[in-house]
């Protein structure tokens, strides 16, 4: 039975370009039908869109809320009435929830992240964890590790675009949360090495692994790696990086990013609706 659509159907939506490949709508639309909700999940490409007008636009139609997706996450910062502690913290917003006119800014990217390791069966407080990358989405995952109690993190990043953003999100996690976080360059092996020695977590959050350097891992020299390491990746194309697939063999538990991708959504879902998304159901169906 499908969704049928009514007078009294409520809008959801992802802004951002392109979003034609997107599985948010699927995902979304399947988990309204099982739990017979009257609201409808569409895409919206806004390459070319006055951004401002477009959520002028969506508040004016009382739609349920939104999501961003790039470029539009910081974008949207301007045109919105309040933020959350991480999405303020981060900087960036892929969750926008209506409150009664009233355009609240989420970042669900972090809560998506830690309870993927849950799902494996990670725990992430209490041990320390060295990130790779401190773009958009590494953002979001070492806000939320910090505010999850993650004692100390260790942000492994190039010298080069981003560097002055890696300490800048050091310098704001010390600032504003009990964690201990520190910037080291990804060229200087040993001291790499020390802290991947030191953690109980290794997140990669780049790109490197992914086409078109997929073969490629961010760690070229994986003796670092030692058993009590949980080896974690948030691409999932391909499934197993070579990243994941050295952590293996130096006998690490290891988990890539496809359940990032259902429990940011999970997370968007529940602040929209107040309800749990059946987590099972859409696993079986999407992302298996």
């Amino acid at each position: 039975m499908y969704n049928q659509i009514t007078g009294h159907t409520r809008l959801c939506c992802l802004l951002g370009s392109p979003v034609a490949h997107s599985i948010s709508p699927m995902m979304h639309n399947e988990a309204f039908r099982l739990l017979g909700l009257d609201y409808v999940y569409l895409c919206f490409d806004t390459g070319h869109a006055d951004l401002q007008t477009m959520i002028q636009t969506l508040r004016e139609m009382n739609v349920l809320g939104f999501n961003l997706t790039m470029p539009d996450k910081e974008r949207v910062l301007p045109y919105l009435d309040d933020l959350t502690s991480a999405a303020a913290m981060t900087g960036a917003v892929n969750t926008v929830k209506n409150e009664n006119g009233r355009l609240i800014g989420h970042n669900t990217d972090g809560i998506g992240y830690i309870q993927s390791l849950k799902d494996a069966g990670y725990d992430i407080t209490g041990g320390e964890m060295t990130l790779l990358g401190a773009g958009g989405a590494a953002s979001s995952i070492a806000v939320q590790a910090a505010l999850d109690q993650v004692p100390a993190l260790h942000i492994v990043n190039r010298r080069g675009r981003s560097w002055e953003n890696a300490n800048r999100l050091a310098a704001l996690i010390n600032r504003q949360t009990g964690c201990r976080a520190d910037v080291t360059d990804l060229a200087d092996t040993k001291a790499v090495q020390e802290v991947i020695q030191k953690s109980s977590l290794l997140t990669n959050a780049t790109s490197i692994g992914m086409a078109p350097h997929a073969g490629a891992s961010p760690i070229a020299d994986p003796s670092c790696f030692h058993k009590d390491l949980f080896v974690s990746d948030i691409i999932y194309n391909p499934r197993q990086t070579k990243l994941l697939a050295d952590a293996q063999q130096a006998g690490c538990r290891t988990a890539n990013g496809l359940y990032m991708l259902l429990y940011q959504g999970a997370a968007a879902f529940s602040i929209w609706t107040g309800q749990d998304m059946p987590i099972g159901d859409i696993r079986d169906r999407f992302f298996s």
